[in-house]
Order: structure tokens, then sequence, then C-alpha cells
């Protein structure tokens, strides 16, 4: 296989999935680790993300990495896989929406980030900026990371169904901060609609939203 048909592969089925088809259930997942960062003035500059592939996936890009005619190494296809996945990310803003006070955060360009395999799985890592340093000042930073069409579901790092304790830390945060993740909560008429779509059958825009996660940020004055 070609890199084109595979990065087609790749972006379409692993990270992009059915561009606005959802199923009654994800066919993929991604489990996510989020240290979110603050400067020495106590503002909130960016989130670093990573995210864990699912076994499956991971297996199915890594054989197609090793079957590929090229004389690039192992280490340089997945560089170039890396910025594939970036570019095509960027598009749909990272899958990362950020609230501060009812106001949605802006954030900047992607630059540093990495694919490597780690335990049998692959991991993306990028770093996410914010476009200004944000100054909490009491308001919650909340954010969510999901697939809108809810092909791949994203969720914290998580075992037994308790999140890990490194599933979302703070670094360079004083004491008054804290965070906690908060559980999605669908409304039952959204968990019956998406139980109910065929395989060929579009949903509403941004369904996995009512699917994500929620990260909380507090920092007390």
């Amino acid at each position: 296989m070609n890199r084109i048909s595979l990065l087609g592969l790749v972006l379409m089925v692993l990270l992009l999935g059915s561009a606005g088809v959802a199923h009654a259930h994800p066919h993929g997942w991604v489990d996510l680790g989020m240290t979110v960062q603050f400067d020495d003035r106590g503002r909130v500059t960016a989130l670093q993300q990573r995210w864990r592939m699912d076994p499956f996936y991971s297996l199915v890009v890594m054989e197609e990495l090793a079957a590929e005619e090229s004389a690039d190494s192992m280490e340089e296809r997945l560089d170039l896989l890396g910025l594939e996945i970036r570019d095509n990310l960027a598009t749909r803003e990272y899958f990362t929406e950020i609230d501060h006070g009812g106001r949605p955060v802006a954030v900047g360009e992607v630059e540093d980030y990495s694919i490597r395999r780690q335990g049998g799985r692959l991991v993306f890592s990028f770093l996410l900026p914010l476009e200004k340093p944000l100054a909490l000042a009491d308001t919650p930073l909340r954010y969510q990371v999901f697939d809108p069409s809810y092909y791949i579901e994203v969720v914290h790092e998580a075992e037994d169904e308790t999140p890990r304790a490194d599933a979302l830390t703070l670094r360079g945060a004083g004491e008054a901060c804290h965070a906690q993740i908060i559980a999605a909560d669908p409304d039952p008429a959204k968990v019956a609609r998406a139980a109910q779509l065929d395989v060929d059958e579009s949903a509403e825009p941004g369904l996995g939203r009512f699917f994500a996660e929620t990260g909380e940020v507090v920092c007390e004055a």
C-alpha cells in the first residue's frame, strides 16, 4: 500500500472517522491524558494532550506502515504520519473545545507533537497552546475532547471506570488550583437517537459532544 492510501486509511478511519456519520456505538476509542499548563503568573497557557489509540487500530496502522515500500525508517514513517494527523486535526480544532465563563477559548497552532508506539499501542502527543494566556480568576476552565461524529470515543485514562491520577493533571499551578473530570450525562433522547442509527444513516452534527467527558480546572483567589 502506498503512502496516499495508507494515510487515507489512518486519517479517515482512525481519527476522522465517518465525517458526519454516527453509529450506535463508537468504532474505536482513544484513552486521553491531559496536562493543563500554567505560566509563572498563574495563567493557563496550553493543554498537553496524550492520545493512546486502541489496540486494534494501532495494530492495523503498524502493519500497514511495516508493509509500505519505502526507504524510510519506521521512525521516519511515524514522523510523517504524525504530521498528517496534526494537519488534519487542525482543520477540526484538534477535536478540543475549551470554555471559560461561558465563552469559547481560542487556541493556537500545534507545533510540538509526536507519535510513537508504546506497549503495543500508538500514542499521539501534542501541545495545544491557547491563543492568549488565560487567568482563571475564580471562573472554571472547562474542556471537552471528542470526535463530533462519535465514530471514535475519547475518554480519559481510567482503571475500573475510575479516572487514573494522571488522566488530568496541572503543571505550574498554585495550591489554590484543582481539577476534576466530570462524567458525560447525555440526554436519554440523544442516547436513543444514537442507538437507532443505521450504519449508513447521518446523525446531527456534533453528536459526540453529548457523550464527552468534561475536564474542569478551578483556581480560587
